[in-house]
């Protein structure tokens, strides 16, 4: 119980079988960490990085939270973006949502969850700011759905803000910030056709992005 013997054993099982198919796999990969992506995602255990995209160790840098939520007041996030952008020179950074998140629902709902409601008062500032839009939606359950999407879009620009990706862009660092969402029901990703290369393409992807069905 206390060592958890069958989850090192699948370990085992898994690197031999990549070592099978390619013998000098974890070799190469520690010599080097040079991913062309940061995934910004929610900490839900249905929503795993590198398996949604079909990549391997190395081909992905991940940063994961409770409704993939970026704040300026987050150090841990913050640096995560800033190693990604200055030291890794990533190309892409990808805030992906998925809908049925357990943390955007918390949000929506009327009701306390304990030290929890600090954070998710990030995604009721989201609700507040787009209440006219939401309260247009026939039920809750499109309402969240489409909360899940705002929350992204809020998420896509709180990372354009930081002085991080403002100063990569000033230094005329190629980089690009992408909004998607995921779906648990099928596996399919969804590009919410948002992404920014630039400060002056923000005003314009909010309009675009707010506007999204």
């Amino acid at each position: 119980m206390r060592k958890l013997k069958n989850i090192f054993d699948q370990n085992r099982s898994w690197a031999q079988r990549v070592k099978d198919s390619d013998p000098d796999f974890f070799k190469k990969l520690s010599k080097q960490q040079d991913p062309e992506y940061l995934w910004i995602g929610c900490a839900d255990s249905r929503v795993p990085a590198n398996q949604i995209i079909d990549m391997l160790p190395g081909q992905v840098f991940v940063h994961r939270n409770i409704a993939n939520i970026v704040v300026h007041t987050d150090l841990n996030c913050l640096s995560v973006i800033q190693y990604a952008v200055e030291i890794l020179k990533i190309k892409h950074i990808i805030v992906c949502g998925h809908y049925g998140c357990g943390g955007i629902q918390a949000a929506w709902e009327n009701k306390e969850h304990g030290l929890i409601d600090n954070w998710l008062r990030n995604i009721k500032d989201v609700q507040r700011f787009h209440q006219n839009e939401l309260e247009r939606l026939q039920n809750d359950s499109e309402k969240v759905r489409r909360l899940c999407e705002l929350n992204v879009i809020e998420q896509v620009v709180n990372v354009c803000q930081t002085t991080i990706v403002q100063n990569a862009w000033k230094a005329k660092q190629n980089l690009a910030v992408h909004g998607w969402i995921y779906s648990i029901e099928d596996g399919i990703l969804k590009d919410l056709n948002i992404c920014i290369t630039n400060s002056s393409e923000i005003p314009n992807t909010l309009e675009s992005g707010l506007k999204f069905t």
